[in-house]
């Protein structure tokens, strides 16, 4: 929490930064990374700051790994920030010595990173938690975002684009520095891995907010009141946003822009959904049979 904090410090900075620092790189203002960078980590820090105390079991354990975490990160952040101080890309620059460095510090850092997350997964997995469709969405959730973090590391695969120097790249069918959407900074132009990078990692926050949601309308709503319903529909959420994330980096690979994908990708993306819901409606209707009383049972009541 105390890095989350420094986040929040940071998030301000790069807003001064993008307000002041009229800096153009690689086609976006140069303070809108650490910014994006840093808002993220906000959202994943504290996520992870709150399922931690949840561990009754290897919660030393999972306290020294979000130390790491929190290590690391603050690492990979004083790197881009140095790069931006210096007008340098601090991602896949390979240009001089320096920048092959530094590049290769967030590559240790990010790996040490995940690994850690890697830990805590398994602590968290092992834990049986007093809601199970709550505990599962954690489970699933933080798995997820595994997959979605270490998709990361396929921008540095090589591919036909790659500018001179360049050590791997974020945009799919040309070179990175094109024209880019508002703010979120992916390609218009072609495709970009950091989008299913982006969906997956966040599942840590997106399948834990659904169990809480499907917990709390549970007193209210009569037919999540079973628990096995909202087990099944957690499940069915899990699978349906990893293969959205799956889904993001295929049209990545296609080399479309997120808002232009093809009929194959629209098919995909409308058979995605409607098995969603069908499946959805199908684990909502078959709900456990509710046991009535017997006609003894009732008349000892009357």
């Amino acid at each position: 929490m105390f890095v989350v904090g420094l986040m929040v410090v940071q998030s301000v900075v790069s807003t001064g930064g993008l307000i002041f620092d009229d800096r153009i790189l690689t086609g976006v203002p140069i303070w809108e990374k650490p910014l994006k960078f840093a808002l993220s980590f906000i959202l994943y820090g504290a996520v992870l700051a709150l399922l931690i105390p949840l561990l009754e079991k290897g919660q030393r354990w999972a306290h020294r790994f979000g130390t790491v975490i929190a290590v690391a990160w603050v690492v990979e952040m004083a790197v881009i920030v140095g790069q931006v101080i210096r007008g340098r890309a601090s991602h896949f620059n390979g240009e001089t010595a320096l920048d092959t460095m530094l590049f290769g510090i967030m590559g240790v850092t990010i790996t040490v990173l995940w690994f850690a997350n890697l830990a805590i997964a398994i602590l968290l997995w092992r834990h049986r938690f007093a809601d199970r469709a709550l505990g599962l969405s954690i489970k699933t959730g933080v798995a997820v975002s595994l997959v979605g973090t270490i998709l990361g590391g396929i921008m540095i695969s090589p591919r036909g684009n790659l500018a001179e120097d360049m050590i791997g790249a974020h945009t799919v069918g040309l070179p990175d520095g094109g024209a880019t959407i508002p703010f979120l900074g992916w390609s218009s132009e072609g495709g970009d891995l950091r989008i299913g990078h982006f969906v997956g990692m966040h599942a840590l926050q997106m399948l834990p907010l659904l169990g809480l949601l499907l917990a709390r309308w549970s007193r209210s709503v009569p037919w999540l009141s079973a628990e096995i319903v909202r087990v099944r529909l957690v499940v069915i959420a899990a699978i349906g946003y990893f293969a959205l994330t799956a889904l993001t980096v295929w049209q990545a690979f296609r080399a479309e822009p997120i808002h232009q994908p093809s009929v194959a990708v629209v098919v995909a993306g409308v058979v995605l959904l409607s098995g969603v819901v069908i499946a959805s409606v199908i684990a909502v209707r078959a709900q456990p049979p509710v046991e009535s009383e017997s006609p003894r049972e009732l008349t000892r009541v009357g």
